[in-house]
């Protein structure tokens, strides 16, 4: 408590001093006070610099232990300085110097870590910034439909807050209208110009002011969300090329440190591995430490600064449905195990219906595989170490072992591919046929036929892949489900974030009115730049897929180049014809067997690691860098396996 009330105190002394930290924590929603993320801040640095101190404390005892035994510092003296010849390390004397080299690192680890603190703010702003600007154009275009239907602010504004595992960040900005005209009585004007004080984005914060601007001239809300759903969707195309010319920068810089590095790094120790076994240590660090961390520190870079959508969730609730209300319903006891005869009934059914198309349910769910792929995996991993005689030889038993450990690897990832490629390709083909199935249900909505009778027509219309769903919806609708279930089983079924956002759209303006052809028009074009955008990316990254592919073919190549036609023929010197004393007559068959093995596992790495990047950067996910990590694999594994 004295310490919550010191840092207290020390804020009001100097609030001018701490304003922005406090518009940071504001903007980010962190949930806390600026007292106690200043309190905590003070508490994480003290820890760290109790960490620095110890690391440095530990260090300065190894450097004077080093010293004791070889008597030999290797620090020039140049300037002179009389020191006595023989030294007590022992002494009180070096324990008060490295207790003050300690509190000097307490002291900078300290420091560096409350600025770290203290920036860590302004970062996440600057993310949720931008994570608002990518939905800001879906949420405006949700905003113009209900407000088309007639709806008022708050109603709108509460309905897109109740939406936000569709519409993200954006949504959770307006939740904080929502709350300040709930619970503290703001009227619609100042709650939206506390928003625009405290949100972190410029893009909406400009949005807002507009907005309040036609609203106290009495101008057309209407007008004014149609337009600039048009203006941001155009301002969305602009912000992913400035984004794909980033990403650009990021795939050379990880051929360029990743691919062509390592290359030369191998090189050299190779050479340096046949003037002793130091080498090897090293070479061991870069393939198994520096190639898997310095991938997944650029994997994760590639994330944080995708244009990627939030997680699509929409949560459900059951509810007694009482269309026959005059109808009284009897419970009758002992019925119970015809209820569980139905219930294994059905779960008999769906092992028969995987049994007859096990195909068909890979396909709908890739995951699947998983249960089957991993335990034959695990099984072929058993039996392998079961069957291989446990050699003396490590060098000998790792060779033999590692081929079929990648196989078993290929086993899992093989069947994940595939049926993620068909998903992928399937939830693509009737995202591209969206905006067409919008253009058609506007133009039979405004010809005066509701939105069910429009389904109705459409399922004599050929589109493709989402002809199948429309006839479910047709089906849904006759069985009596209502226009707005009927499209939220069909989404439920896809759960891709356009086809979220566009059947939360068409719901919400149904709700409003049923003349809504411009709002699905409005639908239309936003699938349909949705659609641009993501062919655009494909076109611009093909070339960097492209450019990873030939990098790990030269990789590849010139390892089995010095696997091949260098090493062996090093191996194959006699001992004799060698000078004792020079530096290659230290070369053993073991540390031969050793950088044989460092140099295919490089290859392995690089193929597994190289196809998932690829898939990052050219698709926007790890999932569809499979394949690509798959084909490397194989190829690393026909080339070490057959030409070498």
């Amino acid at each position: 408590m004295m310490f919550n009330a010191l840092i207290r105190r020390w804020v009001r002394r100097d609030p001018i001093r701490y304003q922005s930290l406090q518009s940071d924590l504001t903007s980010i929603r962190a949930g806390v006070t600026l007292e106690h993320y200043i309190a905590r801040s003070i508490q994480v640095a003290i820890l760290g610099g109790i960490g620095f101190a110890a690391l440095a404390f530990a260090i300065t005892s190894l450097l004077i232990f080093t010293a004791e035994r070889t008597g030999n510092l290797h620090l020039y003296n140049v300037f002179n300085i009389p020191f006595p010849q023989n030294v007590d390390f022992t002494s009180p004397a070096f324990l008060i110097i490295r207790l003050v080299i300690a509190a000097i690192a307490f002291l900078w680890g300290a420091f560096i870590i409350e600025r770290l603190a203290y920036r860590y703010p302004r970062l996440q702003r600057g993310n949720r910034a931008t994570k608002i600007n990518l939905t800001l154009h879906n949420a405006v275009a949700y905003m113009y439909a209900m407000r088309k239907g007639g709806a008022q602010l708050i109603p709108i504004f509460r309905s897109l807050s109740e939406n936000a595992s569709i519409y993200g960040e954006v949504a959770l900005e307006f939740r904080q209208v929502v709350r300040d005209a709930d619970f503290f009585g703001y009227d619609v004007i100042t709650a939206l110009r506390h928003l625009r004080e405290t949100t972190p984005s410029e893009k909406l914060k400009q949005f807002l002011e507009d907005m309040i601007s036609v609203i106290e001239s009495g101008g057309d809300l209407v007008g004014f969300l149609s337009g600039r759903v048009r203006l941001y969707q155009e301002e969305a195309r602009f912000e992913q090329k400035q984004f794909l010319q980033f990403l650009s920068l990021v795939a050379e810089s990880y051929v360029t440190l990743f691919v062509a590095g390592p290359l030369f790094l191998i090189i050299i120790m190779v050479v340096m591995g046949m003037m002793g076994g130091v080498a090897i240590l090293q070479m061991t660090a870069v393939v198994y430490l520096v190639f898997p961390i310095g991938s997944a520190v650029f994997i994760l870079l590639i994330d944080i600064i995708s244009l990627k959508t939030e997680t699509v969730e929409r949560y459900v609730r059951a509810k007694w449905l009482h269309e026959y209300s005059d109808v009284r319903v009897y419970h009758r006891e002992g019925e119970e195990p015809f209820f569980a005869r139905l219930v294994q009934y059905d779960r008999v059914r769906n092992f028969r219906e995987f049994l007859r198309h096990p195909f068909a349910a890979f396909q709908k769910n890739y995951n699947l595989t998983l249960y089957v792929t991993v335990p034959v995996a695990i099984i072929y991993l058993v039996a392998l170490f079961l069957v291989v005689p446990h050699y003396h030889d490590l060098e000998l038993y790792i060779d033999i072992v590692d081929d079929h450990i990648m196989i078993a690897l290929l086993i899992v990832m093989v069947p994940y591919a595939f049926f993620y490629e068909m998903w992928r390709r399937n939830i693509q083909g009737m995202e591209a046929l969206i905006p067409e199935f919008l253009d058609r249900m506007a133009g039979i909505n405004q010809v005066g036929l509701t939105i069910a009778q429009a389904i109705g027509i459409m399922v004599n219309t050929n589109l493709g892949l989402l002809s199948y769903e429309i006839r479910r919806i047709k089906r849904d609708i006759d069985w009596g489900a209502s226009f707005t279930d009927a499209l939220i089983r069909f989404e439920d079924r896809i759960r891709t974030p356009l086809i979220a956002r566009t059947v939360t759209l068409i719901t919400k303006a149904s709700q409003m009115s049923g003349s809504i052809g411009d709002v699905l028009a409005i639908a239309a074009s936003d699938a349909k730049m949705s659609e641009l955008l993501k062919r655009e990316r494909l076109s611009d990254m093909f070339i960097y897929t492209a450019i990873i592919y030939l990098a790990f073919v030269v990789f590849v190549f010139v390892v089995a180049i010095i696997s091949n036609n260098f090493i062996p023929i090093l191996g194959s010197v006699e001992s004799g014809g060698i000078p004792q004393g020079t530096p290659i007559s230290g070369v053993s068959g073991g540390s031969i067997k050793a950088i044989l093995r460092l140099m295919f596992h490089s290859v392995v790495l690089q193929a597994l690691l190289s196809g998932l990047i690829a898939g990052q950067m050219g698709e926007g996910s790890l999932k569809a860098g499979v394949k690509h990590s798959c084909i490397m694999i194989v190829i690393a594994l026909v080339i070490f396996n057959i030409f070498i």
